[in-house]
């Protein structure tokens, strides 16, 4: 029998609950188990969306007759949809329905928009007629009602997703107890293997969809996606029995809108020189509602003007100093957010550009023709990989240099992908013209032949994208979750799909310029339907110059930046076990010697 004292202990410290509202104990929910649904339902999910997104371009040029550059915008518009909705769902969660019931409504936006744009690919009625003449100006273009079923389907779609993914992962991280270290512990490895499960749909989408679509048919290509989502959603309720969950705790943006106001209306208050003189709540009322109580800091000094006493108790004009230090901890992080946008618009490359290079190269391997898209399988691949040599080599190996239960910091994960980004659209551009010199030599620049040349020359590209993505996007999600305040996780982790959105239309704004910039007073154009004729290796060039310039600003913004406080001492004492281990491997070299 356990004890009293071992009772009270079996509960989590979290604030986490049931979805009844009462106190859950560790041993009856959360954890890895809890965890298995969401990993699984994630593999699921992800197949059904990259199923869509991974051959969008070529359904659009081929199926509905679109140029490059209208293609190419229209997938990057509606990827950055995808990845900007996201706030919407953080704030639903955060503020009124709670983590669970956001992500069980947005499912059901979710599978109705993959159900009408399965129907869209298959009906002859919604498409129009098929089109084989090299010019695609000639071919009949898609109607209005077909192009709003489609588009309708896709931005429904997209608004699904917006409360889909800014919570399932959040949902995830909330399964660990951050006042347990080894809960904590395994908190630290979750992001890796939440990614690891990712790329896993991701995979298959890639290689056995991307297939199907190309060459068994449109209809199951996309049939299949919304089957898998249907899976994906069964898997996720399957597990409810199991899931922790953390309350509702009010609109975010109020709260942070209240500070801002308070600080302004106050702007001639002087601050107090000893913090206790600030506005504040009991530690209680904080205990009460499962909350955690934040002390001042001296970073970004006007808006504690916020929390300063002047008799008033108008809720924007005296705010607390833990809700201060909420809204400076999400303000600190937007010049993080906005060093993540250009390595964003380069992944957004791998969707448009990439694909239809590989439109343009060598892809059989005796009778079997491989779909360009299909490369992004190699992205998965590494991504894979690199995961796990990180988890459990590379962070073993940094813990014993930096005591760090991480290895290496965040941020410091995070540079290491953006340096990738450099070598890799540097190697793309080199790439690029080296297959424009192959195609000039066979004559194939004016009728944009196939250049004999196999499309596996474009596999470093693919592969060192995942590489980064090891890097620099588990870093970017685990980074957002852990230093948003507990009470806005949903918003902290939509920054990190945030930055997608608007990587993305940074895509579509950047590739519209440079095509309409580069065909003014008579030039030809970098960007063009025939990409043999084009010059992609000069645009690859200056996406390489942006990424090092976005380089220099990361470095200079990280320079400044504050980690946010720990709400518990489990990181210390994971770190304090590190340190502890390495004395005791000391002491047995020792008695060796």
């Amino acid at each position: 029998m356990a004890t009293e004292e071992e009772a009270l202990d079996d509960y989590t410290k979290d604030g986490t609950v049931d979805l009844r509202g009462n106190p859950v104990r560790r041993s009856k929910r959360g954890g890895w188990t809890a965890c298995s649904f969401i990993v699984v339902y994630e593999v699921f999910e992800r197949m059904a969306y990259y199923g869509i997104s991974s051959n969008l371009i070529l359904y659009l040029t081929k199926k509905l007759h679109q140029g490059t550059v209208t293609a190419s915008n229209n997938v990057t518009n509606w990827v950055g949809t995808v990845w900007i909705t996201p706030i919407l769902g953080a704030y639903l969660a955060d503020a009124h329905l709670g983590r669970y019931w956001t992500f069980v409504i947005a499912c059901i936006i979710y599978i109705s928009g993959m159900s009408v744009l399965t129907l869209a690919v298959s009906l002859s009625s919604l498409k129009p007629p098929s089109c084989s003449d090299a010019n695609i100006e000639n071919c009949k273009k898609a109607s209005t009602l077909q192009l709003a079923v489609f588009y309708g389907a896709l931005y429904t779609l997209a608004l699904g997703t917006g409360g889909t993914k800014p919570n399932i992962s959040t949902i995830g991280a909330d399964q660990f107890d951050d006042f347990h270290p080894k809960e904590k512990g395994h908190k630290l490895s979750f992001f890796n293997w939440w990614m690891f499960s990712i790329f896993f749909g991701t995979l298959f989408a890639n290689t056995v969809l991307v297939w199907i679509q190309d060459n068994v048919g449109w209809t199951l290509g996309y049939a299949l996606p919304t089957l898998g989502l249907a899976i994906s959603i069964a898997i996720f309720l399957a597990g409810t029995p199991f899931y922790r969950h953390k309350v509702p705790t009010g609109s975010p943006f109020t709260r942070m809108a209240k500070v801002i106001v308070a600080a302004i209306r106050k702007w001639r208050v002087r601050i107090p020189n000893d913090p206790k003189e600030l506005y504040e709540l009991d530690l209680e009322e904080y205990a009460k509602k499962g909350k955690f109580r934040i002390d001042s800091t001296p970073t970004l000094r006007f808006l504690t003007k916020a929390s300063v006493k002047t008799g008033s108790t108008n809720p924007w004009m005296l705010c607390s100093v833990t809700q201060v230090e909420e809204t400076k901890q999400m303000l600190r992080m937007i010049p993080i957010l906005a060093a993540t946008f250009v390595p964003s618009t380069m992944i957004a490359q791998t969707n448009t550009l990439f694909v239809k290079q590989g439109t343009t190269l060598e892809r059989s391997i005796g009778s079997f023709e491989i779909p360009p898209a299909s490369l992004a399988g190699f992205i998965t691949i590494s991504m894979l990989i690199s995961v796990v040599l990180y988890d459990r080599f590379l962070v073993k190996f940094m813990q014993r240099w930096t005591k760090n239960p991480r290895g290496i910091t965040l941020l410091q994960r995070m540079g290491v992908g953006l340096v990738i980004h450099i070598i890799i659209m540097t190697i793309a551009s080199l790439t690029e013209r080296y297959r424009l010199s192959v195609a000039k030599e066979h004559g194939l620049v004016e009728n944009g032949g196939q250049v004999p040349l196999t499309i596996f020359i474009l596999l470093p590209q693919f592969l060192l994208m995942g590489t980064a993505d090891a890097f620099l996007e588990v870093a970017k999600i685990e980074f957002f979750y852990d230093q948003a305040p507990e009470s806005m996780k949903s918003l902290g982790t939509s920054y990190s799909m945030t930055t997608l959105g608007v990587g993305n239309f940074l895509s579509s704004f950047l590739l519209s310029t440079v095509s309409h910039i580069t065909k003014e007073h008579g030039h030809h154009g970098w960007i063009l339907n025939n990409l043999n004729a084009s010059h992609l290796d000069y645009y690859y060039a200056f996406f390489a110059v942006l990424n090092v310039l976005n380089l220099v600003f990361f470095l200079v913004v990280i320079k400044f930046y504050v980690y946010k406080a720990e709400v518990s001492d489990s990181i210390q004492v994971l770190t304090e076990e590190l340190k502890g281990m390495t004395v005791k491997v000391s002491n047995q070299e020792e008695s060796r010697r």
